[in-house]
C-alpha cells in the first residue's frame, strides 16, 4: 500500500505540547476539584496515546530520512529540555514530578522515533540495477 501522506512537522510537536500542557494543568491549576484533576490527567493520558500513534505513523513512512524527520527530533528534544527546566525550577513537588515524567517521555519519544524510522528505512526495497525506479505518487492532503 502506498503512503498517501507526507512528512509533517507540526503534528508531533503540537501533540507533545498539548500533552505536556494538559499534564501540567492537571497538577498546577491551583483550586481544582479532584474531579477536574482526574479528568485532566485522563485527557493527558489519551493525548499520550495519540502522540504515540502519530510518532509511529510518521516513522513508518516509505520514504528516506528527510528534513521534517530531523525537525521533529529537534523539537521533541527541545520540549524535553524545557521539561527538565520545569522539573528543576518548579515549586511544588507534584509539578516537579510531572516535569521529570514529561522529560523522560519526550526523550523516549525521540528514541522511539529514531529507532522506528531507521527500521522503516532499512525495510525499503533496494532499487533495481538497470531499471528505472518507480516513484510512488503523493497526492496532497
Amino acid at each position: 500500500m502506498e503512503e498517501r501522506r507526507r512528512a509533517r512537522i507540526g503534528t508531533v510537536s503540537g501533540l507533545a505540547l498539548l500533552t505536556g500542557g494538559t499534564a501540567v494543568a492537571a497538577v498546577a491549576g491551583g483550586a481544582h476539584s479532584i474531579f477536574a484533576t482526574i479528568l485532566l490527567g485522563l485527557l493527558a493520558f489519551g493525548m499520550t496515546h495519540s502522540l504515540h500513534v502519530e510518532i509511529r505513523r510518521q516513522a513508518h513512512r516509505w520514504t528516506g530520512w528527510c528534513r521534517a524527520d530531523a525537525v521533529n527530533i529537534v523539537l521533541l528534544a527541545c520540549w524535553a529540555a524545557a521539561a527538565v527546566v520545569l522539573a528543576i525550577e518548579a515549586g511544588p513537588i507534584a509539578l516537579r514530578l510531572v516535569g521529570a515524567a514529561l522529560a523522560a517521555a519526550y526523550v523516549a519519544g525521540c528514541g522511539y522515533f529514531i529507532i522506528e524510522r531507521r527500521r522503516s528505512i532499512a525495510a525499503l526495497p533496494a532499487p533495481a540495477v538497470g531499471r528505472p525506479q518507480r516513484v510512488p505518487s503523493k497526492p496532497g492532503f
